[in-house]
């Protein structure tokens, strides 16, 4: 079945692409005429698709003209796809994996064509860079943002090695928030839905002066959970989210303006939950091997266990202040600094095992600051050559304290053996960038870009680890500390070959190397793990070929590419046991330079309007992404667990979406709007050892929607349901085999549905 609903995705997208163009020909007249009459530009009236401006390549652009695999999203299409989070946007751009991530409810789990990092600990960066108004998030723990004043977002897929703060090996993600307008304007709205669903937005924006403006926006996000402990009936997997942002905007005159920002989030939740899919295993020193909860059977329920008390939870704060400056030295040049200053701080315990038994149940608290400082000189000659030339610097400190509870997971002769591990580690990381990048027109409707950054970052670090031993094992007690400090240094060139073909088409070709740096493994607990902490950067370089297509109507778009990356020193996290036929066994967790990987895809995004008020979008992906070697030592010791790296995680072959909306208009000028989609998406394995119970086989998601629009557009009322059929489906992995087999899965929303309202004014 699902293999039908996936071959329908292709047919509809094509299809529907080489449809629409015969319908848009036809269009063609009554939709200029309408446009000559000023009926375009309401989302109630539209005649041709919205165009958003992207900064992909640190200036604003029509997104069909820039040689770079990006998607874009407004505000309204953020909501007709029910993305309250920056998770809500999986499935919506090809080959991206983003989801909340495990054991989390601040994290995000993001991969672009099959590069990312999903190891939330503070000791690894993240693989896709998140930006906020241009400012580097440098943590993937609170990066679970809660999209409430966004003016648009931007996906940039591959590499982002010559233009933005922070190399990155996979893509990068752009929210781009409401500057403040003179105009008062402001909008507030109510969200009501199933599993206790609350939330409140608001927006306020408007001029002091003609120098001077300024705008305030915030939410209150909650839900009671869909995940209970049948035990105690205590809900999990919760949100209690607020967040606020205000700006301050300065302009002069035309050739300069500043805005100062300022943000917080408060989050407070239960734990978050998922469900062990592989027998959980206690280590009897005496007796051997003895299984304390099997593995699970049947369809999950979204019920679990757990050994933490009721008032252990997740909380964390996350603020910052930035500061943007835009100067117009000459008609040529452009002056920007962009000044930022993060905190993060977050207490969090993790059931990583989630039943009642206290195998690898944890406590992370860490408090991270962060300074970045940026300055661009744009050039542009008002004909065929732009450029920017730049420098980057960033500072950031995470201090932090962990623990681990493991009473259930050693015994001697059905006797429990206490166990805590402590934490305390402290790592400090220094960046410095130049970057310059070009493009020049050196022929009609021929263009060459090129760029080349120069990165050099430092990283120092230091670790004490203490065990604690119950009874009679006292004697095993230790601590392990170490210190180290190490530096890399890179270049990442990118180059691009750019051809308007006509007005309605351009093509492109383009290079691109990724670089991610090195780190230390941070949980090296014993000395041999310490004499291996260090591990390499990571590099890919990515070739790629696309076709960015508009009708002359501006009703009919398509964007198609074809991309080939060669990926090496892969840094992976894997679960090792030392000296298992010992008494006392050593776990051990070593982050191997392992592999080198290749990935093939193609991409294809579109949107078509057909004849009176129907929008088709669809998105189709594939991606052939194939470890070329993988060296662990475990295969090498016991070849049968070579199968451990067949499949490279989050990256499903095939996904695609196709979505459907109808807009009515009504007598009195409001307007009712009917939509739906279909999500697909292909067998994922969820951990870099690929074990079977962290593997969502192939699955579809459907979603309805209705939006009532009133005639002065101030009103605006929009119901929907997600997960329409109620699909129980995994989207994260905890894989820790080594402690007590640990491998448990997260799970997606269950079916839900929610009513808002919104008044503009």
């Amino acid at each position: 079945m699902q293999r039908k609903v996936l071959s329908l995705a292709i047919a509809c997208a094509f299809g529907a692409w080489a449809m629409a163009a015969q319908a848009a020909d036809e269009a063609a007249s009554e939709a200029a005429a309408a446009d000559a009459a000023g009926q375009g530009g309401s989302r109630t009236e539209a005649r041709t698709l919205e165009t958003i401006a992207v900064t992909a390549r640190r200036r604003e652009e029509n997104v069909e003209k820039v040689p770079v695999a990006v998607s874009a999203f407004s505000d309204e299409d953020l909501k007709d796809i029910g993305a309250s989070n920056i998770d809500g946007l999986q499935g919506s751009v090809p080959n991206l994996n983003i989801v909340q991530g495990r054991g989390s409810s601040s994290a995000v789990n993001v991969f672009i064509r099959g590069i990312g990092q999903p190891d939330a600990l503070q000791t690894f960066d993240p693989g896709v860079g998140m930006y906020v108004d241009d400012v580097y998030y440098s943590r993937i723990q609170g990066a679970l943002i809660s999209l409430f004043d966004v003016d648009h977002v931007e996906v940039l897929r591959g590499p982002q090695g010559t233009l933005y703060g922070k190399n990155s090996t996979g893509g990068a993600i752009k929210i781009v928030t409401k500057q403040p307008s003179q105009t008062p304007t402001g909008a507030v709205e109510a969200t009501v839905g199933d599993h206790g669903r609350a939330e409140g937005r608001f927006y306020l924006s408007g001029g002091f002066n003609e120098m001077w403006s300024a705008s305030v926006a915030g939410a209150v996000v909650g839900n009671d959970g869909y995940v209970r402990d049948p035990h105690t009936g205590k809900d999990y997997n919760d949100d209690d989210t607020k967040a606020l942002r205000a700006k301050l905007q300065f302009k002069p005159g035309e050739r300069f303006d500043a805005t100062l920002a300022v943000d917080y989030t408060r989050q407070k939740t239960a734990l978050t939950l998922g469900e062990p899919t592989a027998p959980l295993i206690q280590t009897d020193l005496a007796l051997g091997a003895v299984v304390l909860l099997p593995a699970p059977t049947g369809e999950y329920d979204f019920r679990t266990r757990t050994s933490f008390s009721p008032d252990k939870g997740q909380s964390l704060t996350h603020k910052g202040v930035s500061l943007h400056a835009n100067w117009n030295l000459s008609d040529a040049w452009t002056f920007k600094s962009i000044s930022a200053y993060r905190w993060l701080d977050s207490d969090a315990y993790i059931d990583i095992d989630a039943s009642q038994f206290q195998l690898g149940d944890v406590f992370v608290g860490f408090h991270q600051k962060q300074a970045s400082q940026e300055f661009q000189f744009q050039y542009d000659n008002g004909s065929n050559l732009q450029a920017v030339y730049g420098l980057y610097w960033l500072r950031e400190t995470v201090p932090s304290h962990q623990e681990a509870y493991a009473d259930d997971l050693f015994a001697l002769a059905g006797a429990p053996i206490g166990f805590l591990r402590t934490i305390d580690d402290d790592l400090r990381t220094t960046s410095y960038a130049g970057f310059a990048h070009a493009n020049w027109e050196f022929a009609p409707s021929w263009s060459l870009s090129g760029g080349l950054r120069w990165t050099r970052e430092s990283k120092d670090y230091d670790r004490s680890t203490s065990t604690f031993w119950g009874a009679p094992f006292q004697s095993l007690n230790e601590t392990v500390a170490f210190a180290g400090k190490k530096d890399w240094t890179a270049w990442t060139p990118s180059i691009a070959l750019q051809k308007q073909l006509n007005e309605q088409v351009m093509a492109y070709v383009s290079a691109n190397r990724g670089f991610k740096s090195g780190g230390f493994n941070g949980r090296a607990n014993s000395a041999p793990e310490v004499a291996h902490a260090v591990f390499n950067p990571e590099f890919v370089w990515t070739y790629e070929a696309g076709l960015k297509t508009r009708s002359a109507d501006g009703r009919l778009q398509g964007n198609f590419a074809v991309f080939h990356s060669d990926y090496k020193d892969f840094q992976a996290r894997v679960s090792e046991v030392l000296n298992p036929g010992s008494a006392t066994p050593t776990f051990a967790f070593p982050v191997l330079n392992a592999a080198k990987l290749k990935m093939d895809g193609v991409e294809f995004e579109g949107a078509a309007l057909l004849g009176e008020g129907t929008r088709l979008s669809a998105q189709l992906s594939y991606l052939d992404a194939r470890y070329d070697k993988f060296v662990d030592p475990r295969v090498q010791l016991n070849p049968a667990l070579a199968s451990l790296h067949d499949h490279v995680p989050f990256s499903p072959e095939w996904s695609a979406r196709v979505a459907l909306a109808q807009t009515f208009n009504l007598g009195s000028g409001a307007a009712v709007t009917l939509g739906g989609d279909v999500n697909y998406r292909d067998a994922t394995w969820l951990s870099v050892d690929n074990r079977p119970g962290l593997m969502q086989p192939s699955y579809t998601l459907f979603g309805l929607f209705g939006v009532f629009d009133s005639a002065d557009a101030k009103w605006q009322v929009r119901a929907g349901v997600r997960n329409l059929t109620d699909k129980v489906y995994k989207t994260d992995g905890q894989e820790f085999s080594s402690v007590g087999n640990i491998q448990t899965a997260y799970f997606g929303w269950p079916r839900n549905y929610y009513l808002s309202v919104r008044y503009s004014f």
